[in-house]
């Protein structure tokens, strides 16, 4: 059971949750199961890569009520608690609170069905150890994939990642969570729909001019030894205080986007052809044509049958096409289908020497990941985000300014120089 209690400091309060980690505390670091995938890094996520904490805006429900929490977990080897830190708030209504430990829960996999997941992927790893030379970054992958406290806010996100370079990703997610804030403070007015309406939010530009990146990286030395590093972390997780999200609001909701123009909401946040198939999901939600706490339930049971039946509703929405549903299942817990994209085709020509085209790509990540399953797909993506490492260095430990290098043009070439976060910076 949780427990819970006020804190005061810098002249707010702030109430302590602590959350129990339960089956789930062995092996459990809270730094790996969100930095697994791309979508920590995407709005209004933020990764602290100094006080190893999360923050972000969440949205509880009943009535509704937004609040800013930071999660972070004690420094110590035999942690098995959660700390919650919900900002400007000295108590939470127990639907509130019940509302707020879903989420967390959903967002970092901590149900007993995906705690078994783990525990039969890091099996099959442990049985299949010494194979081949991938296997240790198997091992050491968590067997937990970073998802967003709901599913709808996954499914925009899946739809934000295709067809375009991760930078307008970012771009697009971070001007969702601006619009929300306008809406919000209603600052939000049929003028911004006019033609001389800028965006606030500089759009990524999808370009195949390969990223420039500077030969010289800068680097800040740490002249701390281990035990101070240590102590430092420690002494930062006990004082942490939410990120800044000046301007920035929290995801918007079906209710907020069901209601907007498709032709203003495509301009304000850069989405192109995306409004329309946002706004649609947006509004089929509303109007209850798609019902998510249904398809939640219906997820609960990942057999073969059951991602088919869900796979066939997904593609009913518009603009659920394959990859789309792929990624969307892959959120709901169902690892045996690998979605499958350019990115795929480039990993399996530089790591498995396997030359493979759209046509037969599927065809190609059955046959190579066929040992893991019906977890597929983790195999799959401990080595892409192995390889991603390699190449960017330490995900975790990226400066947020450095998540737009992350693209295909740049894993086809050599370690890519970036800058690691410093706790001078940090402190700026």
């Amino acid at each position: 059971m949780a427990k819970e209690q006020e804190e005061n400091g810098n002249g707010s309060s702030k109430l302590l949750i602590e959350l129990p980690l339960g089956e789930a505390a062995e092996g459990f670091e809270l730094e790996k199961a969100i930095c697994s995938h791309g979508l920590f890094m995407l709005a209004p996520n933020h990764w602290d890569p100094i006080s190893r904490s999360f923050s972000r805006p969440f949205r509880l429900t009943s009535p509704p009520l937004t609040v800013t929490v930071g999660i972070s977990q004690p420094p110590t080897s035999s942690s098995s608690t959660l700390y919650l830190r919900v900002y400007g708030a000295s108590s939470l209504s127990p639907l509130h609170r019940h509302s707020l430990l879903n989420q967390v829960s959903r967002m970092l996999r901590l149900s007993e069905s995906e705690e078994n997941k783990v525990r039969e992927f890091r099996s099959i790893v442990e049985a299949l150890h010494g194979e081949e030379e991938a296997t240790e970054c198997l091992r050491s992958f968590s067997g937990r994939v970073f998802r967003s406290p709901t599913l709808f806010e996954d499914m925009v996100k899946c739809i934000l990642l295709c067809n375009c370079q991760f930078s307008r990703t970012l771009s697009m997610a971070k001007a969702l969570c601006e619009l929300q804030f306008e809406i919000q403070h209603q600052i939000s007015s049929s003028k911004a729909a006019e033609d001389d309406f800028i965006p606030k939010t500089p759009a990524g530009k999808e370009s195949k001019r390969k990223l420039r990146v500077s030969k010289v990286s800068i680097r800040l030395e740490s002249k701390l030894t281990e035990s101070k590093v240590d102590n430092s972390v420690s002494d930062l997780q006990l004082s942490q205080e939410p990120h800044d999200f000046v301007g920035m609001g929290s995801f918007p909701s079906p209710e907020e986007l069901a209601k907007l123009d498709e032709s203003f909401l495509a301009k304000r946040c850069n989405l192109g052809y995306r409004a329309s198939r946002i706004l649609k999901l947006a509004q089929g939600v509303v109007q209850g044509n798609i019902q998510l706490t249904q398809l939640e339930e219906d997820c609960k049971e990942t057999s073969l049958s059951s991602y088919d039946k869900l796979s066939q509703r997904l593609r009913q929405i518009d603009g659920f096409g394959p990859f789309t549903c792929a990624n969307v299942l892959m959120c709901m817990g169902f690892y045996h289908v690998i979605p499958a994209d350019s990115e795929t085709i480039r990993h399996l020509k530089q790591v498995h020497s396997k030359s493979c085209t759209v046509q037969t790509v599927g065809r190609d990540v059955e046959l190579i990941y066929a040992k893991y399953a019906p977890f597929q797909f983790l195999a799959y993506w401990a080595e892409m985000w192995h390889f991603y490492g390699q190449r960017f260095g330490k995900l975790s430990e990226l400066p947020v300014s450095d998540y737009k290098l992350i693209t295909a043009s740049n894993m086809k070439h050599k370690k890519i120089a970036t800058r690691k976060r410093s706790k001078t910076s940090a402190e700026e």
